[in-house]
């Protein structure tokens, strides 16, 4: 006696949806990933290259990044400003730092500096920063690999 399996065609195709809404949350997701982190980064800056620079091992906490271009501008985000008037800018970034419960020591200032700006200019901008609290800093540079 040889019994017959009834095959349903329907009963046997997946529904898709979920599967479809999850890859665009994911494509979404990295989308806005990479705008983040190229907010950071000023195009014009042109970074100096360097044998001895090596990337960090594990990201720096609280990082507030500094582009500082050839002519002396100051770019922290969306802000534009010179050397001089950099302090307010530092003041407010130090006021999101106390909201988080830290303060201007727990944060690190990445500095990424145009390769054809002159270095007094780098260690006035580190003064400025150390003025208002700042103590730990990081230099960009592009890794410069020699064979």
């Amino acid at each position: 006696m040889a019994l017959q399996r009834k095959f349903d065609a329907k009963a046997a195709e997946g529904d898709m949806t979920s599967m479809i809404d999850m890859v665009f949350q994911l494509i979404i997701f990295f989308m806005v990933l990479i705008n983040f982190s190229q907010d950071d980064q000023n195009q014009t800056i042109k970074l100096p290259s360097s044998e001895l620079a090596k990337p960090a091992e594990t990201p720096l906490e609280n990082p507030i990044v500094l582009n500082l271009a050839f002519n002396g501008n100051v770019y922290l985000g969306a802000e534009t400003s010179t050397i001089a008037g950099l302090r307010p800018l530092l003041e407010l970034e130090a006021n999101v730092l106390n909201t988080q419960k830290k303060s201007a020591k727990d944060a690190n200032v990445i500095i990424r500096a145009d390769g054809n700006t002159a270095g007094g200019m780098v260690q006035e901008l580190i003064k400025k920063c150390q003025e208002s609290g700042y103590e730990k800093f990081a230099l960009r540079a592009k890794e410069e690999i020699g064979y």
